[in-house]
């Protein structure tokens, strides 16, 4: 199928943060001087990523069972990176971070991107400056082959889609997911690209992306371009040609982990699509103008391929976020070379643009920097410290964080502050817990990944200096004059409740659940409401109390509280039906909340369509999870707010539950962007 090319006319340079300190000008000197008039044109740049691939699965890494000779080649003839690192130990966030140089949480994409029916509508907004806006200007044609990942969206006119390559002003989007990828499909016909014919019988799909960058790298031979490969392989289900699995499953270890054979046949399969690139810029006499990079969106999900690393994908230990990276770029980038300076998917727009740009490189804001100097061997980094944030809950992981200075990294949880200090240079696999012998070090990461986390503004705590204008201060003195009390659902039992004495007093011989919207609806999307939780039942299945927003008994979005399992999570009914789909897990959580002790709070803190919750058990307020409504439930939308009150609930079987106060403050205006 032919590309199509769509370009919007305009775009908003919004960023939220732009000003930060964490933020590093881009304007050096360049390996490249054709942005003068009169000169070569500007050189190209190709990266292909590779989806879920191990640190160490090339052979250029010290695998012996996978055969990859054509990039095991590019390494002897390149620069092979030591220590190099995506950007998050998820796909969808280091896409974004490829795309714009910047950490994954500036750009709202911080986890993997869901299927349509999720509540969420996440996307990397066409607001935040990509690599077209910055190399448009030179002249490139920029394109994508292959996955996407950017956009929940999956239905419509694809250029249409919030968020599709287009609406970012690629030239190209070739073979890119038209449906949601879920578990891969490797054979045409392809389910995810119902309307992408096949080029010949039996096509697989690494093959098919092969054919686009060849038939790409001649259409535009004779202008400078940015191509972003991106395979679908080799992420789970495991699928690859028949010929090449059985020429795996017959070598010998093959019955031995971490030596998998369908993944060594797709692998195979992808180093042949990096030979035929290669070939196809050298016959168009393109190789001495190309850099070429070769790299994977995240770690491992197999732990047992990431050894003696610890840790695979979803997690920020180094088998999470440690990849490979290759350099190739005869003439340019001297030969048979290996680099251990920390580097990361943040540094390749950066590097393209200081390529692309000359001695003419504008001072562009990014989180990266440029490799240029690494690439051609003639100087360093002025760069010692990384970031990385995974605020969500994912199979038996909680939400992390981690920072990286010098040969020191801190691993930190974001509920509760529990820290891990690691000394890289020595312990590589991070078995050797050294916070307690370095405190002074310990301090150090800490007090860098506070301020990394204050920079980005990603988990604000509710804390009144942030949020004070006061919209609701209720505490229950008088009576329920500001409240409508409803049940649900519509028409069920409804107990008593009663306010007085700074009290609010639920009670029922029945079970019950009950909605009080107060009078007040939300006056912007950056926000933070606080249940003074009271007393409990203590009897019953149900013992539970909420806070949030709701509109009547069928439409509402509360975080809940159950006493009796100590359990959080969220509640998100709209038009009547609960939604579900695309939630994270949160039984991490079961058993470790306790509200009834004195001066416990529950928080529900509002930027844009995002939520978080918050719960304050009487030492300080601590993290605890984000939800994300905004596909259903899109609080920057003035007329959505106006229609939903700040609200608390109970859900009991029999017996007292009992409130203190309910308060909520917001941002005042022109405080700035909400998320």
């Amino acid at each position: 199928m032919p590309p199509t090319t769509f370009r919007r006319p305009t775009r908003r340079s919004v960023l939220r943060g732009a000003s930060a300190v964490g933020l590093t000008a881009v304007a050096a000197p360049a390996l490249a001087r054709g942005a003068a008039a009169g000169g070569p044109p500007p050189p190209n740049v190709v990266v292909v990523s590779i989806d879920d691939l191990g640190w160490r699965d090339f052979g250029a890494y010290g695998n012996t069972f996978n055969e990859t000779p054509h990039i095991d080649r590019l390494a002897r003839e390149g620069l092979r990176f030591t220590r190099a690192y995506s950007a998050a130990p998820l796909c969808s966030p280091t896409r974004a971070a490829l795309m714009t140089g910047l950490y994954p949480a500036r750009t709202g994409i911080t986890d993997f991107l869901r299927e349509a029916p999720a509540a969420s509508n996440k996307f990397l907004s066409p607001d935040v400056p990509t690599v077209p806006d910055f190399l448009g200007p030179y002249g490139y044609t920029t394109a994508l082959i292959g996955k996407w990942h950017l956009t929940e969206t999956y239905s419509g006119e694809y250029t249409e889609r919030p968020g599709n390559p287009y609406a970012h002003g690629l030239d190209e989007a070739i073979a890119s997911e038209r449906l949601y990828i879920a578990d891969g499909d490797y054979f045409h016909p392809y389910r995810f690209m119902p309307d992408l014919p096949a080029r010949r019988p039996g096509e697989y799909l690494t093959d098919r992306l092969a054919d686009e960058a060849v038939d790409f790298v001649a259409r535009h031979r004779d202008e400078p371009f940015f191509l972003h490969v991106s395979n679908y392989a080799v992420h789970t289900t495991l699928a690859a040609k028949p010929d090449l699995l059985a020429k795996y499953e017959a070598k010998p270890g093959a019955g031995e982990l971490p030596n998998r054979p369908a993944l060594a046949a797709m692998l195979e399969s992808i180093d042949d699509q990096v030979g035929r690139i290669v070939a196809a810029l050298a016959e168009h006499g393109l190789a001495e103008r190309t850099l070429l990079l070769v790299t994977s969106d995240n770690g491992s999900p197999f732990r047992d391929a990431t050894a003696p690393l610890r840790g695979g994908k979803s997690e920020l230990y180094e088998g999470g976020i440690r990849v490979p990276l290759i350099a190739y770029w005869p003439g340019r980038v001297p030969p048979g070379r290996t680099d251990a300076t920390p580097v990361s998917t943040i540094d390749v727009l950066p590097t393209a643009l200081e390529l692309a740009a000359g001695d003419g490189a504008p001072a562009a804001r990014f989180d990266g920097t440029s490799l240029a100097p690494l690439l051609t061997g003639r100087g360093r980094l002025r760069r010692d410290t990384l970031f990385w944030v995974y605020p969500h809950f994912n199979q038996d992981r909680h939400p992390h964080a981690a920072v990286r200075h010098g040969d020191f990294k801190l691993v930190r949880r974001l509920r509760g502050g529990a820290a891990e200090l690691y000394h890289l240079g020595r312990d590589p696999g991070e078995t050797d817990d050294v916070a307690g012998r370095h405190p002074a070090t310990l301090r150090r990461l800490t007090a860098l990944l506070d301020a990394h986390l204050a920079d980005v503004a990603l988990l604000p705590p509710p804390d009144p200096g942030a949020y004070p204008v006061t919209e609701l201060d209720e505490r229950f003195d008088t009576d329920l004059g500001r409240f409508t009390v409803l049940p649900v659902p519509p028409g069920s039992h409804r107990g008593t409740a009663t306010a007085g004495d700074g009290r609010l007093t639920v009670t029922t011989q029945a079970p019950t659940h009950l909605l009080l919207l107060s009078d007040t609806a939300p006056r912007t999307d950056a926000f933070a409401l606080v249940l003074d939780t009271g007393t409990f039942a203590g009897t019953g299945g149900q013992d539970t109390v909420f806070v949030g927003l709701a509109k009547d008994a069928d439409n509402y979005l509360l975080f809940r509280h159950h006493n009796g399992l100590r359990r959080a999570g969220w509640d998100l009914r709209i038009d009547g039906k609960l939604i579900t789909v695309g939630m994270e897990p949160l039984d991490n959580l079961d058993g470790t909340v306790d509200l009834s002790r004195p001066g416990s709070r529950y928080a529900l803190v509002a930027r844009g369509t995002v939520a978080t919750a918050y719960v304050d058990q009487g030492a300080g307020w601590e993290f605890l999870f984000t939800a994300d409504a905004g596909g259903v439930l899109d609080l920057t939308d003035p007329e959505v707010r106006a229609a939903y009150r700040y609200t608390a609930s109970v859900r009991l079987d029999r017996g007292t539950i009992t409130l203190n106060g309910l308060r909520a403050g917001s941002r005042r205006r022109g405080a700035g962007p909400a998320s």
